[in-house]
């Protein structure tokens, strides 16, 4: 129960994080324009995006609030399933960085129907992205290396668990249906 009371704490300061910095990108770079922060190569520049990662369905803020909504609540029903073992501690920790991108990009969509970003990598053309973003794309490369690399194939048991269980229990409901069927038809 300490952990996930503190895993809440991680979760409220990312979330706080994430908007103050983009607070402080609306007010600061839009009024004032972009920061150079290393001349030609990383700058703060505002941007208004209404798409998803790298302006993709732009203008579908509708739709997209409605996914993040989803996603958020199937991203916080599969952290409550990750196993409460010292070896799941850093999936745990990155699932909250997942989250915490995840709620911190759906609150702009819902109060500013667009996300604020801010950080462009010139030198590479980068597309512009927020704190956020990188909770995400941090989180998720560090899973993906944890996978390859630490964890091993029975480590993941619970993942399947989590849909064999309700295949099973689907699979247990139609075979008390077709029983039923039956005896009626008799």
């Amino acid at each position: 129960m300490k952990q996930k009371l503190r895993h809440l704490i991680y979760f409220i300061l990312l979330v706080v994080l994430d908007q103050i910095t983009k607070y402080w990108a609306r007010i600061k770079l839009q009024g004032d324009g972009p920061i150079s922060i290393i001349p030609g190569v990383l700058k703060l520049q505002y941007h208004e995006n209404t798409g998803a990662v790298w302006g993709i369905m732009t203008g579908k803020v509708e739709f997209l609030s409605v996914m993040s909504i989803i996603l958020s609540v199937v991203l916080v029903f599969i952290y409550f399933k990750i196993p409460q073992k010292r070896r799941y501690l850093p999936i745990q920790i990155l699932w909250i960085f997942i989250i915490a991108g995840a709620i911190g990009n759906s609150i702009d969509r819902f109060y500013l129907k667009y996300v604020v970003d801010f950080i462009y990598f010139e030198l590479i053309n980068f597309p512009i992205f927020n704190i956020a973003d990188s909770y995400l794309t941090v989180s998720c490369i560090l899973l993906l290396i944890l996978g390859i690399f630490y964890y091993k194939e029975e480590d993941f048991d619970f993942v399947d668990g989590l849909f064999k269980k309700k295949r099973q229990n689907n699979r247990e409901k139609n075979d008390s249906e077709q029983a039923s069927e039956s005896k009626e038809n008799n």
